[in-house]
């Protein structure tokens, strides 16, 4: 019997693990395990209920206002005790955040073997985004499997001296999940929401999100400016489901509050983003998984940092790096809403990011993996 941890605490982590966890669950010969850190609460919980996931171990670690540092202490005292008693021989965690770097490193203490969802994405700065390049770092030089979701990203391991039979491209399960949900009816909030706003009625909808540490202060104030500049034209609604992080939350509300043609609305749960992504014309982001969502959709994303870890979508088309310039934005934005020819580009790219059949190729990896 192969016994199999999958170790996550945030919302993007919980989506993308989801498939996993549940293809586990069906494979026989397996004892699978799923310990949540719970690093974010109220958005990880919304995601285990919809996939109807309920977690053996609960580690509870979130508390208002931690550092980095005292949430990476409460991991490594929680989770030791979790993994003395499960006794994993797989311990998985899912791409770049400080539960998947703490468990990683946990885990290699007790001699247990790591597999890596997502492994070998890099910007090579490692500033950007901040602490996630480290962090998955970190993961890479624990992990004994690594579940690269495309061929650029198995490049990026291979330089760092990953042996190639320990990596394996699978897509990124984040498809896997996405078909799922957004399959599901759409959400009476997001249908009236739309019909409200006119979207398809002469109006098209551009979805903001935002919220990444290395944008706090002057570039967010920035992103705020061009999105007042592009409310301005009248013939679009821009919706921001805004982060709950006082730094991101607090100013966008006091900038774009009495915005017309900005609404701006708490932060939403997976299901009815899912389907605000389906029903926007255009996407400006920050955030990582929007990036490989999006395109699935044929919906063109313009990606508000400096450097991405996930340059697949640039290269095929499908995203546009803008950074955080006011005149940037406003001007890459108004050229797809204006020029037909350039938005059908990248509509019409193709996704990179998968196929929706990763989950299956991550079981059947660890199904197969032969030790040394």
């Amino acid at each position: 019997m192969l016994r199999v941890l999958s170790v996550f605490g945030t919302r993007p982590e919980a989506v993308k693990m989801a498939p996993v966890v549940h293809a586990l669950a069906r494979q026989e010969g397996v004892q699978a395990g799923v310990c949540v850190t719970a690093q974010h609460r109220a958005m990880l919980d919304q995601v285990l209920n919809l996939f109807e996931i309920v977690p053996d171990f609960d580690l509870d670690v979130m508390r208002a206002d931690q550092t980095l540092a005292e949430v990476s202490v409460r991991i490594l005292q929680e989770l030791e005790p979790v993994l003395v008693q499960f006794k994993p021989d797989w311990v998985l965690v899912q791409g770049d955040t400080t539960t998947a770097a703490i468990t990683a490193l946990l885990a290699y203490y007790h001699h247990l073997r790591v597999g890596h969802v997502e492994a070998g994405l890099r910007t090579h700065d490692k500033w950007q985004p901040f602490p996630e390049e480290i962090n998955r770092k970190v993961v890479g030089v624990s992990a004994d499997l690594h579940f690269a979701p495309t061929e650029w990203a198995r490049r990026n391991l291979l330089a760092e001296g990953v042996p190639p039979e320990s990596v394996l491209v699978t897509g990124n399960p984040v498809i896997d999940a996405l078909n799922v949900v957004a399959s599901k009816p759409t959400p009476p909030e997001v249908r009236d929401l739309v019909d409200r706003l006119g979207v398809g009625a002469g109006k098209r909808l551009l979805l903001v999100t935002a919220h990444r540490r290395e944008n706090f202060g002057a570039p967010l104030e920035s992103i705020c400016a061009a999105l007042r500049d592009l409310a301005a034209r009248g013939d679009v609604e821009i919706v921001w489901p805004v982060h709950p992080n006082p730094n991101v939350y607090a100013p966008v509300h006091d900038l774009l509050g009495q915005t017309a043609h900005v609404t701006l609305l708490p932060h939403a749960d997976y299901l009815p983003m899912v389907h605000l992504i389906k029903s926007a014309s255009l996407i400006l982001t920050d955030s990582g998984g929007i990036q490989e969502e999006a395109p699935a959709f044929g919906i063109p994303v313009l990606v508000l940092r400096q450097v991405t870890e996930r340059p697949e979508g640039v290269a095929a088309g499908v995203t546009l790096l803008t950074g955080t310039d006011r005149a940037v934005i406003l001007r890459e934005a108004s050229r797809l809403l204006d020029d037909a020819e350039a938005y059908a580009r990248m509509a019409r790219a193709v996704n990179p990011f998968g196929d929706g059949q990763a989950a299956g190729r991550i079981v059947d990896a660890l199904l197969h993996f032969k030790a040394d």
